[in-house]
């Protein structure tokens, strides 16, 4: 199991992105969460086997086709994560 806390910088709001993000996270059965932020990027979290999680942070590099992302940064995340996956 492995959970990371993502922020991913460039075009993410206003395209789809959390939508894309929750679609794309119940595909490959992790939990967590996505969210706006006041800044411009998108936050989430990614709760689930290694390989699934990789695949998710691999598919954030690119997000929905009209996305323009330039940065995803992950870190470690140790607070308890709720099954499913839900837009904040």
């Amino acid at each position: 199991m492995r959970v990371v806390q993502v922020w991913i910088s460039g075009r993410v709001q206003g395209v789809g992105y959390r939508f894309a993000t929750q679609q794309q996270a119940l595909r490959l059965g992790i939990s967590g969460w996505v969210r706006n932020l006041p800044d411009g990027r998108v936050q989430a979290v990614f709760a689930g086997p290694s390989d699934a999680v990789e695949k998710m942070l691999a598919w954030c590099q690119q997000g929905p086709p009209a996305a323009q992302v330039t940065s995803v940064v992950a870190e470690p995340y140790l607070e308890p994560v709720t099954p499913g996956f839900v837009i904040r």
